[in-house]
């Protein structure tokens, strides 16, 4: 299984990656920036998403909406 990034470059666990778009976080009023980066991802069984650490938080977010940093 290969998760690839919105510019196709392929993902691996413990990547860093920026968000390319603002996103809401469903469920909280937080909204994450546009260039917010995150220092190490965490793969899952889905292709399409990956896990990242927000604080002691943990966000599941879309590979269409992360570029490679």
């Amino acid at each position: 299984m290969a998760v690839r990034d919105s510019n196709g470059n392929e993902l691996v666990e413990g990547d860093g990656v920026t968000v390319i778009k603002d996103l809401k976080v469903k469920g909280s009023s937080l909204t994450l920036k546009r260039g917010r980066a995150f220092k190490s991802i965490h793969l899952t069984d889905d292709e399409e998403h990956v896990e990242v650490r927000d604080g002691k938080s943990v966000l599941v977010l879309k590979t269409c909406f992360l570029k490679k940093a």
